[in-house]
């Protein structure tokens, strides 16, 4: 029996052998060349494809990196109502609806001519008001200058008053001098017409003791008169009651003193003008010592130039200034809201005005 590796090959000696037969040249070649046209064909498309992908993903993946995304998202936004804060026509409107415009940004402009006019009004009342400030200011230094010169009056009627009342002491004591005289006369007359009767003195002797005597005597009514005329120019009565000194004068007469009073009153009409109130029941004297005390060195040009800034003509002249001043600011802000422009950045959702429209004052929204 033959063994098995015998067989295996014989069997495989005998089993004939097909082999395919070989392909022409030509077939080879076109085969090779539909398989390289579709490759490149498919580059291409690949790499239209991956550049499609690139230019489109690129920018969706940048995005989706920096955005976060939610199921229950919602649009927030803010609507702001522009209106004109004057009244007037409407000469220009520079955006249209889905403009998107930045805070400041002009959107309508209004007739600015009535404003223009109303400032011009304004600043000719600011410069008519600033004139009356010089005006009150030059009436008060005509009375600041008269103040001073009315201060120099009640100053010299005080003294001319104490100057009175020196001489009205001097005539007394002038008085007193030509009665002791006439003393001395009348003893010296009284002695000797004794003595006349007795052949002591001679006739002579008598007659000049006589005439020394009518001499005294008109000497002390000379010297009363003097001094009564003193007292009554002093306002005082000619002979003092109950027989007081006529030298004595009362502690206050120069609040009585016509003239004392008169310039004081001057003084105190001219300063209220001033802005300086003074009290009616103070002293001439204490009047101009609480005015010098206005200033620490009792310095007259220093008060009377700090008068000059209070007084009331000036505070009133510079209150009507400031208040021109305000008007004018008033119309120049006016003229200002002539121009409507954007408060916040945004988008214009709705515009309901046109060239030409009247429109209202409807002020900041």
């Amino acid at each position: 029996m033959p063994d098995a590796k015998s067989a295996e090959i014989t069997g495989s000696a005998n089993k004939p052998t097909v082999e395919p037969p070989a392909p022409s040249p030509a077939v080879k070649s076109s085969a090779t060349l539909g398989t390289g046209r579709r490759r490149w064909w498919l580059w291409i498309v690949g790499g239209a494809v991956s550049l499609l992908l690139l230019i489109e993903g690129i920018p969706w993946i940048s995005t989706a990196l920096r955005t976060v995304s939610t199921d229950d998202a919602y649009v927030n936004g803010h609507v702001t109502l522009v209106a004109p804060r004057v009244a007037g026509q409407v000469t220009r409107v520079l955006v249209d609806d889905n403009n998107r415009v930045r805070k400041g940004d002009l959107l309508v402009q209004l007739d600015k001519e009535p404003y223009q006019v109303e400032v011009d009004i304004a600043q000719t009342a600011v410069a008519a008001a600033r004139a009356d400030l010089v005006t009150a200011q030059a009436q008060v230094r005509g009375l600041e200058g008269l103040a001073r010169s009315q201060r120099f009056a009640l100053t010299r009627a005080v003294e001319d008053l104490d100057n009175q009342v020196a001489e009205l002491r001097a005539r007394v004591a002038t008085l007193q001098s030509a009665k002791a005289t006439l003393g001395r006369a009348r003893a010296d007359y009284e002695r000797d017409q004794r003595l006349v009767k007795q052949g002591a003195v001679s006739r002579e002797k008598f007659d000049v003791d006589t005439e020394a005597q009518s001499v005294a005597e008109a000497q002390v009514g000379k010297a009363e008169q003097d001094v009564y005329q003193i007292r009554v120019n002093l306002g005082l009565p000619a002979k003092p009651e109950n027989g007081e000194d006529l030298a004595e004068v009362p502690a206050n007469l120069d609040q009585t003193y016509s003239a004392v009073k008169e310039a004081q009153f001057r003084l105190m009409q001219t300063a209220a003008q001033l802005g300086v109130v003074q009290s009616f029941d103070e002293s001439p004297k204490q009047m101009l010592a609480n005015f010098y005390k206005r200033d620490a060195q009792g310095d007259i040009d220093r008060i009377l130039a700090q008068l000059l800034k209070e007084a009331p003509p000036v505070k009133q002249a510079e209150a009507k200034v400031d208040e021109a001043q305000a008007h004018l600011d008033q119309a120049k802000l006016d003229l200002r809201y002539c121009d409507v422009v954007a408060e916040i950045d945004g988008v214009v959702t709705r515009r309901s005005v046109n060239p030409g429209n009247h429109v209202v004052a409807a002020g900041p929204r």
